[in-house]
């Protein structure tokens, strides 16, 4: 099996954890003369993880390769029952019920259903034996990606909930037409020009845009449908006339605040001033410590701002600014380049995958990795709202690497077996 195995996956996987760790050691210690396997300290801690996210690498590897695609659905049905419980045995940790307490650990479920989604997908998707152009099946492949973020939405874990949106790319690989992407996107647009502009000003924009685009084809001899513009049109005015109610009804203030910062909705100076030191006091730290590590950086252990503890829970969702602070623009950079490396070899690992089944699950691996890598830096950088996610193999948190851990060994074993697909 060992020549089989993609190695240089396995290789980056290992330098993004080996970095992630000296980061994380870097953020959190004080100083004090411990050593690095004190599980009293977060560093130690997460070296313990790493040492259990490896043997549990080796027991994937491990199990026979069609096991996955047979019990798929068994372990995505097993994902959800574990994310119900914890409305009834779930520990609430900073406002959130998304952990189990087990004895002084914590284990937080909807890591572990971002493989087990993936597997759910893959496994529907290659039984119908078709590319997705029944509306029927797109319901369903919906709906298995939307159920986890359903149950997770409540906790409250928008973030979490949110990467199952990244599963999309697999249903457009499978055949699915890029135009439900653009709807998205375009909707998204619309959500934050209307919180900018306001619906009027965004109503009669839009429709200035539509007619314009609708003279300028009829004028070429193209066929446009009238019916379509005005469908457009009316889709545009529903959603923006929406948009404030969803904005003050449905968003707690903590998020508006987030959008308030994010899009600087608020006028009055000493407000929005406000907001980046209390809501926004994350990524503003953040920010300060990335740009003054300059093009070097300032060197291991001695980040001002991380050492000074500026940005809050640095060793978690803001790990990237330790990297910023301490190796630069060029550490930075390195680990950019392995992560979109790591993303693209997995792309090309599936295009070879002789099953179908395989080939959607490494998909599935990609967009997840990529969503949770660009959105996490995003925040970090302040292109994003803060919205809770965690950089694969960086962050701290024993669940997030092992689920990450998970994600990619299972698509690596799969991929290992190729050659026996047909046999």
């Amino acid at each position: 099996m060992s020549n089989k195995i993609d190695w240089l996956s396995i290789l980056i996987y290992i330098l993004l954890v080996a970095i992630g760790w000296v980061n994380i050691y870097s953020a959190t210690y004080t100083g004090d003369s411990t050593s690095i396997f004190d599980i009293g300290t977060l560093y130690g801690k997460q070296f313990m993880f790493i040492g259990v996210s490896l043997a549990f690498a080796v027991v994937l590897l491990s199990i026979e390769a069609k096991f996955y695609e047979r019990f798929a659905g068994v372990i995505y049905l097993a994902s959800i029952l574990s994310l119900l419980g914890l409305f009834i045995f779930g520990k609430n940790v900073n406002g959130a019920t998304s952990w189990y307490a087990i004895g002084g650990m914590t284990l937080q479920p909807s890591e572990f259903a971002k493989a087990a989604t993936a597997l759910a997908l893959a496994k529907y998707l290659s039984d119908i034996q078709t590319n997705i152009t029944d509306l029927k099946d797109l319901i369903k492949a919906v709906g298995i990606m939307l159920l986890p973020a359903l149950v997770i939405i409540p906790q409250p874990d928008p973030g979490s909930a949110l990467v199952y949106a990244s599963l999309f790319f697999v249903l457009h690989r499978e055949g699915v037409s890029a135009g439900y992407l653009y709807v998205g996107i375009y909707g998204v647009i619309l959500f934050a020009l209307t919180l900018i502009y306001g619906p009027l000003v965004v109503i009669l924009g839009i429709s200035a845009l539509l007619g314009l685009i609708y003279y300028f084809m009829n004028r070429k001899k193209k066929k446009a449908s009238p019916l379509l513009f005005i469908a457009i049109a009316i889709g545009t005015a529903l959603t923006t006339f929406s948009v404030n109610f969803i904005f003050e009804n449905v968003f707690e203030q903590r998020h508006r605040d987030r959008f308030s910062l994010w899009l600087r909705l608020e006028d009055d100076p000493a407000k929005l001033d406000e907001i980046r030191k209390t809501i926004g006091y994350n990524t503003y730290q953040s920010e300060a410590a990335i740009g003054s590590g300059g093009l070097e950086g300032k060197g291991f252990l001695e980040g001002t701002r991380t050492k000074g503890d500026f940005v809050p829970e640095q060793h978690t969702d803001y790990i990237f600014s330790t990297v910023g602070e301490e190796w630069g623009f060029i550490g930075s950079t390195v680990v950019v380049v392995l992560f979109a490396i790591l993303i693209l070899r997995l792309i090309y690992l599936a295009e070879r995958q002789k099953s179908s089944f395989s080939r959607m699950y490494g998909y599935g691996v990609a967009s997840i990795l990529f969503f949770h890598f660009a959105i996490n830096i995003g925040m970090v950088i302040g292109l994003l709202p803060t919205i809770g996610i965690p950089l694969p193999f960086f962050s701290y948190g024993g669940s997030g690497l092992l689920g990450f851990t998970m994600l990619l060994f299972i698509f690596l074993k799969l991929d290992s077996n190729r050659i026996n697909e047909w046999l």
